[in-house]
């Protein structure tokens, strides 16, 4: 997975250390923000007042009054949600800002990384991606598909329709483009229509990256003649390519701050308008994420998202994130006197939060030639006025630093947390084990991991704590986004060049053990849903084939072809990346049924129609949520169906049916029945309009539609085999 850009940025300015009252009302950032504010005091202080470009923060801003104080302060309005805006803040004039009695919350955040894990593939994962178990009826035509992602291929025919001539793609905007002359956007600029897309023809990262252009192929691609058709095939495309790590060369370091949380939200909102003003219904699909905090990096996120989506019509899903396989909590109930874990860095260090509203002790211990060297760190007595404990301790021959930080919950503010950052001279957990031990009878302590592993060491068989929980990702974690997680459907692939590529990510049909798990840091459940995340099959960007031929994702490719003198691909990726496309893709469906669905109308139908793929579970649950997605009967609910007597929730599997111009539907039949069996007709208010008596021993069976209405029946097949047993939805006549 690639990191935001930000990330990077934070973790440097991060080692500033506050400076005095002189920066403002600290009380009024978030973490991130304040670290700018001193970050840009110290810097005005050593240029001495001399003049140098000073770059702006992308930020959202709680305020009481008009936006005036926004103006009084040289800062400009973006866009406006109640008393929130998303504003341009000239770094030198954020701490003024925050002294502003109207002013009563800063908050940006920059961090983000791709929900992909490069695994495994096979062709045809699933029926429900590569469109067999798609209504025949509904593709999404008249909906707005949106992509909120990196790496866009324009041109690929995966984004014209079956015919290969109309494009479905209508608006871009790159927020990386240089061609900002004339534009009205805050960063980059944006394509509409055709020619200007097609000219443009990638994303300005498209040669570097192709991460959009497979989860746009996941929702909406029409398979260019193949059987890698995206979910909503013929749904309308409106795309917002934002930055992550691998774009940081791409953008002036003047303009690195204006690529936040709140530009997101921004994009959110264009793809948004861009439906409204076409007056269509509109899902929009987001791939990316970061970890959950206790500082509130999102409160204001999370209020614009809920307002963006408070509108019928208007949905966001987001992948739950890939951090299901570690170990990444445990919890110390009180009346226990301790719990623990061994616990492994990363090169750089590592990194966890704890929260208690009691007072505990933090020991640590490094296990060095069958001598255990112990240091304990009393909180919160332990931490200056400034709820900052900052030391090295020196445990055997090994040298730790130690920064701990501790502020109120953000959810509980009676509850404090403590974010430990550790490095040593060496890998800790490397040379030596090393151990990390919550101890206090009274006091009940939660652990949460950001960087590093816990492990178990028979040195000490107690310290024994961790399991794969609370890994859900921001904006996933938002009450007013969908969040997806990821089930798994295949074992392995071969690629183009021959190579089998293999791995093992749990049972078919179950949930993937990289799908990140809940509960959230509220004690929420999440996920909301599942849909197949291993090994999904879609387009790949001809660009960053031949900008990076042999880039990583290459060797995922299961396919070549040449389409207008160029070579493009597809391939195979998985991840919840892949899982939030097809969930957005099945929401379009439901949307073209009824365009003015609300987000808590689209939970309602999947939490009455999705499958249960662990039956020895209640549901919904912090693994699966309501579980696994499924796209037809949750179509049959949207239209009011699900009641109908003698109406299957299910499909046949072993038929394929055909319209000839509207009036004619042929049934083919994979194996020919072995008995007689009766075809039914049932228009959408549920009335029986038909019942065709057929025998048995064909393969292909036809009847006329010429007496019936033009529009939507469902057709009920009641042949002896169960996999000819089901319905499926038809169209009569032109749209």
């Amino acid at each position: 997975m690639k990191e935001h850009i930000y990330i990077i940025i934070g973790i440097l300015l991060s080692i500033c250390q506050p400076l005095a009252a002189q920066q403002g009302d600290r009380s009024k950032m978030s973490p991130w923000v304040r670290q700018l504010a001193s970050h840009q005091l110290r810097q005005a202080r050593s240029t001495r007042g001399g003049q140098s470009a000073c770059p702006s923060l992308c930020a959202f801003v709680l305020v009481d009054d008009d936006g005036s104080s926004l103006t009084e302060n040289g800062c400009r309005s973006l866009a406006q949600f109640g008393n929130i805006h998303i504003a341009d803040i000239p770094l030198s004039k954020l701490n003024a800002l925050s002294l502003n009695r109207d002013v009563r919350r800063i908050e940006a955040r920059q961090s983000n990384r791709l929900h992909m894990d490069r695994a495994v593939g096979q062709v045809n994962a699933t029926p429900v991606y590569s469109g067999e178990g798609l209504p025949q009826a509904y593709t999404g035509r008249g909906v707005v598909m949106g992509i909120m992602d990196v790496g866009f291929d324009l041109t690929h025919p995966n984004f014209f329709d079956t015919t290969g001539n109309d494009y479905r793609i209508g608006a871009l905007w790159d927020q990386l483009s240089v061609d900002t002359l004339d534009t009205e956007y805050y960063v980059g600029a944006d394509y509409v229509g055709r020619e200007a897309l097609l000219s443009y023809a990638h994303s300005r990262d498209g040669l570097i990256l192709t991460h959009g252009t497979h989860t746009l192929g996941c929702a909406a691609g029409s398979g260019a003649g193949t059987d890698y058709r995206g979910v909503a095939p013929e749904s309308d495309i409106c795309l917002v390519n934002n930055a992550v790590s691998s774009d940081l060369p791409l953008i002036d370091s003047v303009n690195v701050y204006k690529y936040t949380y709140a530009t997101d939200a921004l994009g959110f909102k264009y793809i948004f308008d861009y439906a409204d003003a076409h007056q269509q219904p509109c899902v929009i699909s987001f791939s990316e994420g970061s970890p959950q905090d206790f500082r509130g990096y999102d409160i204001l996120y999370n209020a614009v998202l809920d307002s963006l989506t408070s509108y019928p019509g208007h949905i966001i899903v987001s992948s739950a994130g890939n951090d299901g396989y570690y170990n990444t909590f445990f919890h110390k109930p009180a009346g226990q006197a301790s719990a623990g874990a061994f616990l492994r860095g990363t090169r750089s260090g590592c990194d966890f939060t704890l929260k208690s509203a009691q007072p505990f002790k933090l020991r640590l211990k490094a296990y060095v030639d069958s001598q255990i060297h112990e240091a304990c760190i009393s909180l919160p007595e332990e931490l200056s006025e400034e709820g900052l404990f900052s030391d090295t301790l020196t445990l055997g021959n090994t040298d730790y630093y130690i920064n701990i930080e501790g502020f109120p919950s953000c959810y509980n503010a009676t509850e404090t947390a403590y974010e430990v950052m550790m490095s040593g001279s060496g890998r800790i957990g490397g040379a030596a084990p090393f151990s990390v031990e919550l101890v206090g009878e009274d006091a009940d302590i939660d652990f949460y991991l950001g960087s590093g592993n816990l492990d178990y060491n028979d040195l000490d068989t107690s310290l024994n704590a961790g399991e794969p929980t609370h890994s859900i990702n921001s904006p996933a974690c938002s009450e007013s986004v969908i969040c997806v997680g990821g089930t798994t459907y295949s074992e392995g692939f071969v690629n183009y060049k021959g190579e089998t590529i293999e791995s093992n990510w749990g049972p078919i049909g179950k949930r993937g053990s990289y799908s990140s798990v809940g509960p959230t840091y509220d004690n929420r459940t999440k996920p909301d849903v599942m849909a197949p995340g291993i090994d999904i099959v879609s387009s790949l960007s001809s660009y960053y084939l031949e900008g990076s031929p042999e880039g990583s994702d290459v060797k995922y490719c299961t396919e070549l072809f040449d389409h207008n003198d160029r070579t493009y691909a597809w391939a195979a990726f998985s991840g919840t990346s892949m899982s939030a496309p097809i969930v957005g893709g099945a929401i379009a469906l439901w949307l073209e049924a009824r365009p003015r669905l609300t987000r808590q109308q689209v939970m309602q139908v999947i939490s009455e129609t999705s499958t249960h793929p662990d039956p020895t579970l209640s549901y919904p649950n912090n693994l699966y949520g309501y579980g696994q997605i499924d796209v037809y009967r949750g179509l049959l609910r949207v239209l009011d169906l699900s009641d109908v007597t003698g109406l299957s929730q299910q499909q046949p599997r072993d038929i394929r049916f055909q319209l000839s111009e509207g009036q004619r539907l042929t049934a083919l039949f994979g194996e020919t029945p072995a008995r007689p069996f009766t075809m039914v007709l049932f228009d959408t208010t549920g009335r029986r309009v038909g019942e065709h008596q057929l025998p048995a021993g064909q393969t292909a069976y036809t009847i006329d539609l010429d007496t019936l209405p033009d529009g939507v029946y469902a057709v009920q097949v009641n042949a002896p085999a169960p996999a000819q047993r089901g319905s499926t939805l038809i169209r009569k006549g032109s749209r």
